[in-house]
């Protein structure tokens, strides 16, 4: 069987592609760089993260974007021995406007070289790219309309003004001939993520509807010619959970097709995981994938005759389940940042961090304060269990209260806590925490310590246990015991829905290490290790 989620943790927005026997599956990285997380699978059980494309400065450069911005929606086929992967860079996404540029990169292999990107528009987010069977490429995108009264406004969110289609000449590098609205929606309104499929004759094609929140869906329409019209299916959604408030699965939708070599076919799509008695979701939205059954009708259903989707998956055949991973230890002892890591915005990574300065260390650069739209260094992964346990330990000497660096439990500038060596003028190097409580737009601290706990020299043990809404910070020096610090903290705060709520937000949470020096000295600190393991 599948287990859904398939990609746990923040992968949102999955766009599938088979070559051969070999599936891949891209997804949603927004402001975290490198940009797209690109997994790879034989069998549609098993899982492994193997490219990060968007990776140098021609590609991508989000230094000033907003949280939540960056990379949307990536499209990942493959064609004329290439692979193409299109993505929208989002420069700005609140109020009226929503300053979205698309691109397409290309790379004979998964692992590259991936070209420089080709600008193809900025009319709206979501692209994607449609290889038909005379040869012919076509451009999609959802039309973002800023001359309106916007989201919830009459009619209902007019700013998701249809989907756009217009060809591509790759010879060219760009759109040609006439660009046509195709499809304007249903009645559930936000129209998105656009994804064509041909079968029969007949152009299917799957949108997202319903926004980010719990009412999101995936919504189906073909036609026989790819221009339109476009007639709707019969029941409208073919993936859903908005109308079944206790499915494991919560927040479905935003999908993509897939054929196996046998003929079979499943649909991925976006979910949740709220916590129980919570609609926060810490985990972000993760990816799942349905089996889908054709009827007699000629459409796309989930094989288990309900839109809602299932945890528990029929897999192909042959497919076996691997080992369950709980844990990893990095010992930073190669010249280059492991896979699981990400950071922030910049593709000049080398001023942020370094991990051969001090050989068997990662060492962060102390640059603008946590949560900068610029230049911070933080080196976090994924949250992908609902418990967990991660460690570090931190060799740093501030001289200052304007440097800081430890732990973080960290979702954007208005969500994250923080586990922090500092200076104090009173007590010297001390241990503090900083808590951001979701507080939009200031972004105002809290510290929940009432006095900074004093540290000897040397380095610090740090450590973030989460068990669900909870999380406590421990730390341990000169190789004692841990001891705990600080009261138990709110860690449904770093959380899709906190804060602005379910709309305003929608990456997930990360934990990791951060250094900051608003000094402007970029005072270092070295990190021996990482380990994050859920037992």
């Amino acid at each position: 069987m599948i287990r859904n989620p398939i990609l746990p943790g923040f992968n949102a927005d999955p766009s599938i592609c088979r070559v051969g026997t070999d599936y891949y599956i891209a997804t949603s990285t927004f402001e975290w760089y490198p940009g797209v997380q690109i997994h790879h699978s034989t069998d549609l059980v098993n899982w492994r993260l193997v490219k990060r494309p968007l990776d140098r400065a021609s590609q991508l450069d989000m230094r000033g974007n907003p949280d939540s911005g960056g990379v949307w929606a990536p499209c990942l086929s493959h064609a004329d021995g290439l692979f193409w992967l299109v993505y929208t860079d989002v420069k700005r996404l609140d109020g009226n406007f929503k300053d979205t540029h698309n691109y397409i990169v290309t790379a004979p292999a998964i692992e590259g070289p991936w070209s420089d990107p080709v600008y193809i528009n900025s009319s709206g987010f979501d692209p994607s790219l449609f290889h038909d069977d005379d040869g012919k490429k076509w451009f999609l995108n959802m039309l973002w309309n800023h001359v309106s009264h916007g989201v919830g406004g009459q009619p209902k969110t007019p700013s998701f003004a249809g989907i756009l289609l217009q060809e591509y000449d790759p010879a060219a590098g760009r759109l040609v001939g006439a660009v046509k609205n195709i499809f304007k929606g249903s009645s559930l309104g936000l129209v998105e993520g656009p994804h064509l499929f041909k079968r029969g004759g007949w152009y299917y094609l799957t949108t997202a509807e319903g926004g980010t929140g719990y009412s999101h869906a995936v919504t189906m329409a073909r036609s026989r010619s790819i221009d339109g019209p476009y007639e709707m299916h019969p029941d409208t959604h073919v993936i859903t959970s908005k109308d079944a408030p206790d499915a494991p699965l919560q927040r479905a939708g935003h999908g993509q097709i897939i054929e196996t070599p046998d003929g079979e076919f499943y649909h991925t799509h976006l979910c949740s995981r709220p916590l129980a008695g919570l609609r926060r979701s810490p985990l972000g939205r993760e990816t799942a994938i349905q089996k889908c059954v054709w009827g007699d009708d000629g459409w796309l259903r989930l094989s288990h005759g309900s839109a809602v989707p299932e945890l528990d998956v029929e897999a192909p055949e042959g497919a076996a389940a691997g080992p369950l991973e709980t844990a990893k230890r990095h010992d930073f002892d190669a010249p280059e940042l492991p896979l699981d890591f990400q950071w922030l915005r910049t593709p000049f990574s080398e001023r942020i961090f370094s991990l051969t300065e001090r050989p068997g260390h990662l060492r962060l650069i102390g640059r603008e304060s946590i949560g900068s739209f610029f230049e911070q260094a933080l080196v976090a992964r994924r949250q992908d269990h609902f418990s967990f346990r991660a460690e570090t330990d931190a060799d740093f000497a501030p001289d200052t209260f304007q440097q800081a660096a430890g732990l973080t439990l960290y979702y954007n500038r208005h969500k994250f806590h923080f586990l922090a060596i500092t200076h104090d003028p009173r007590l010297g190097r001390v241990l503090t925490i900083m808590s951001c409580l979701g507080d939009w737009p200031d972004g105002k601290l809290t510290f929940p310590l009432a006095e900074p706990v004093a540290l000897n020299a040397g380095p610090v043990g740090l450590a973030a246990d989460v068990d669900g809404a909870a999380l406590r910070f421990s730390y341990r020096q000169g190789g004692g015991s841990w001891q705990a610090v600080g009261p138990v903290l709110d860690a449904s705060v770093v959380s899709d829905e906190a804060g602005r709520g379910e709309h305003g937000s929608f990456t997930g949470a990360f934990v990791g290490m951060v250094a900051f020096d608003t000094s402007g000295q970029a005072r270092h600190a070295d990190f021996d290790y990482f380990d994050y393991h859920n037992d």
